[in-house]
């Protein structure tokens, strides 16, 4: 039996007195892996809660499958439930399954085939064979063992209660219990958050290989790229959400040209537009009555009036008629997206022929042990490694924000810039607008305004800081640095919390201008394209 499909029609849902969904509909069929894109706001989480079920539409339908998975940011489960009584809970349908189909196949036995019920009988079991098959019910609990493997927690203990484990951990636990179930539908919500390399492509492996459908919404463009048969991206644009058929390599160029196609259709409309207006007005004056007559118009007037005067009120007749068409009809205005518009990330240290910084055996006990690192006046460097390797301790020695054992050797005056991964603002009561030309001075603040850089809308420039998402505060604290455009600039996971589109331009702005930058970051799109050094902790 073929699986169902997940279906959802013209959605409509505010939060917060913004429509945040406008009648968006999706077919998600079996063997399709939909991934959701789009601006920070732009509805991706609100769209699969409702897709779940887990928030009501204000209007519109959704139809999904029985047997639904979600991963929440949250686990649906008490502190003090063990590990071993989620992943039970997990494998309860692949253990029903083979249960089932014990008492069918004694029933099936049982009953010989001339009997009326034994047709239904046989359907009802092929139906449940099929779907032990496509849950892989037989090989449940080793597969259970190979994820918890896979996600990094096959040290965590059975008996462990879900209290006890850190954020990341119940974040893997939560996506371990999915991947185990194999529902008829999957909905992730930034599932390799707080996962490894080798994590992240054993989930990308585990999600290719699920026979239903999977909608999941990511800022991780590799696992977009790996893992995504469609993408829809949220963004406005002209025609609603646009659905865009393969990866997010396929994406990026046909997403570009649609833009320059809306731009172009909007700039023609009004072109014509404003052509349409002037022809109107002008010729609606030329048939005026009132209007006197010209002295070349006097000779042989008479005779000429009548068809002159039919002439100029069918062309007014004319442009009013395709005016008012092309009013009705306009497409909208292409809104502003936030686009990265950073001239210069950094400034020119005063010494360039001498390092910026210089480390000799660096020791920080427990969180980093370096041998030698030389940062030259015009550096590019990615630093890499697992979770707890240093990245984060690096940058704060580097940054003068922590003491080490050894030697740090800093050029004097040197303005440095750091961006942490933990964003935390000291008056969170306070605008953004006011935040931003308080830290930075009123001088500066106006020269470099916070809505030119491209990292917030207008309308959130009003909004209190402690109003502002995770990744808006992160927004306003890079954009603080660049607004300061410091001779060293310290990047920790600067692609976290930014849309793809953001993280592209952030990227190209990376690699231009003088001063040095060191970026520390897990993201492996950006460490692929990665142009300049690269130190492995």
């Amino acid at each position: 039996m073929p699986q169902p499909a997940l279906l959802a029609h013209d959605l409509v849902r505010s939060l917060g007195g913004r429509r945040v969904l406008d009648g968006v509909s999706l077919t998600a069929s079996p063997g399709h892996r939909i991934g959701l894109i789009g601006e920070n706001g732009a509805g991706k989480s609100t769209l699969l809660r409702v897709l779940a079920g887990v928030d009501e539409p204000d209007a519109g339908t959704v139809s999904r499958p029985a047997g639904l998975g979600f991963l929440h940011q949250e686990m649906p489960f008490d502190s003090d439930t063990t590990v071993a009584a989620i992943m039970d809970e997990a494998l309860c349908e692949a253990r029903e399954d083979l249960a089932v189909l014990d008492r069918l196949g004694e029933e099936l036995a049982r009953l010989p085939e001339g009997d009326p019920s034994h047709r239904a009988l046989l359907d009802t079991y092929g139906s449940r064979l099929e779907q032990a098959q496509d849950r892989e019910s037989w090989d449940a609990d080793r597969r259970a063992a190979l994820v918890l493997e896979g996600l990094g927690l096959s040290g965590v203990g059975h008996d462990r209660m879900l209290g006890s484990l850190s954020g990341g951990q119940r974040g893997r636990l939560a996506l371990a219990a999915l991947l185990v179930r194999r529902p008829s539908a999957l909905l992730l919500d930034e599932p390799t958050n707080h996962i490894d390399d080798d994590a992240a492509a054993f989930v990308e492996q585990q999600v290719r290989g699920l026979p239903g459908t999977v909608v999941v919404a990511s800022h991780d463009r590799a696992f977009l790229d790996a893992v995504c048969t469609d993408l829809i991206d949220l963004d406005p644009m002209m025609e609603g959400p646009v659905r865009h058929g393969g990866n997010y390599s396929a994406y990026i160029s046909e997403k570009r040209a649609e833009r320059e196609r809306w731009e172009r259709r909007y700039a023609d409309e009004q072109e014509e537009l404003e052509e349409l207006r002037r022809s109107a007005g002008v010729t609606a004056h030329e048939v005026s009555p009132d209007r006197g007559r010209r002295d070349n118009e006097k000779m042989g007037y008479g005779h000429r009036a009548g068809r002159v005067q039919n002439q100029i009120s069918r062309r007014v007749r004319n442009a009013t008629r395709r005016l008012e068409e092309l009013e009705r009809n306009q497409v909208a205005q292409p809104p502003r997206p936030l686009r990265f518009t950073a001239g210069g990330l950094t400034a020119r240290p005063e010494k360039e022929c001498e390092p910026l910084v210089v480390l000799h055996d660096v020791r920080v006990p427990g969180r980093l042990s370096l041998d030698d690192l030389e940062v030259s006046s015009v550096d590019r460097l990615l630093v890499t490694g697992g979770n707890g390797s240093g990245k984060s301790t690096l940058l704060a020695v580097l940054a003068g924000r922590l003491q080490a054992e050894g030697e740090v050797l800093r050029q004097s005056r040197l303005s440095v810039g750091l961006l942490t991964q933990d964003t935390v603002f000291d008056r969170p009561d306070r605008p953004v607008r006011e935040t931003y030309e308080l830290s930075l001075g009123s001088e500066r603040a106006e020269r470099v305004p916070l809505s030119s850089l491209g990292l917030m809308h207008e309308r959130d420039l009003n909004k209190p800081v402690g109003q502002l998402s995770v990744g808006q505060r992160r927004r306003l604290a890079l954009g603080l640095l660049m607004a300061r455009s410091p001779q060293l600039l310290l990047l920790d996971e600067p692609t976290n919390h930014l849309s793809p589109r953001l993280c592209d331009e952030l990227e190209e702005a990376l690699g231009a201008g003088p001063g040095a930058i060191v970026v520390a970051s897990h993201d492996r799109w950006l460490r692929r394209r990665w142009e300049g050094r690269t130190l492995r902790l």
